[in-house]
């Protein structure tokens, strides 16, 4: 086994409680231009980057042109104004990073969040001063499931995939870093089942519980499972 040296953290639904919001923002978003799309329809495409949740629900829809893109624009601001403001970070979430950053360990967000979302949701998370490299939908040609969220973070903190471990809570996380030769620890604060976390080399209830079972855990062997 490979010696443990960076982690690649998601944040939404792994260090926040945040997918319902997301997916609540959507629904709005949609209802606001006429469109009523199901709240458990977007729920479970929460994780995937929301030009890939556009194109599943709408084939053809871009985010980046059209009303797409102003449906896009406007669930940010809604997700901001509406629901960011009610957001609690995961249990644990503070200590989790910080005990990692305090043994030596390599840290680096990638979400398939915009970048303008991303200060607000680490403050929520209450780990903004504990990162300082992150990668976003912003930086990437496509969003997860495809690897190259997880790619450009291992360029971010310039060690390689068999050194390198992901928590996250989503199949689209798992499918992400899988691609990109990351092994993953899931966390069910994401609200999915373990048999949606296949793949996932271990699966906690949050980051508490992996604080609780540290000295078992990865981090503390520092071996990539």
């Amino acid at each position: 086994m490979a010696e443990l040296r960076g982690i690649i953290f998601d944040i939404d639904g792994t260090l926040l409680i945040s997918n319902e919001a997301h997916a609540h923002s959507w629904v709005d978003a949609f209802s606001a231009f006429g469109w009523e799309v199901p709240f458990f329809r977007i729920k479970w495409l929460i994780g995937m980057g929301g030009d890939k949740l556009l194109t599943t629900l709408f084939p053809g829809m871009s985010d980046e042109e059209g009303i797409g893109h102003v449906m896009a624009q406007h669930r940010k601001r809604v997700f901001l104004k509406r629901y960011a403001p009610h957001l609690e970070a995961a249990p644990g979430s503070r200590e989790l990073v910080s005990r990692l950053k305090d043994e030596g360990f390599e840290l680096v967000i990638a979400t398939s969040s915009k970048r303008e979302e991303l200060e607000v949701l680490l403050e929520k998370a209450e780990v903004k001063d504990l990162f300082e490299r992150a990668t976003t939908a912003s930086d990437v040609e496509e969003s997860k499931p495809a690897p190259d969220a997880v790619e450009a973070a291992l360029e971010r903190i310039g060690l390689s995939a068999e050194n390198v471990l992901m928590v996250a809570d989503t199949p689209y996380d798992i499918a992400s870093a899988q691609k990109a030769g990351v092994a993953v620890i899931a966390v069910r604060t994401g609200g999915w089942h373990d048999d949606d976390l296949e793949g996932a080399a271990a699966v906690y209830d949050s980051p508490a519980d992996i604080l609780a079972h540290y000295d078992g855990s990865a981090f503390a062997t520092r071996r990539v499972p």
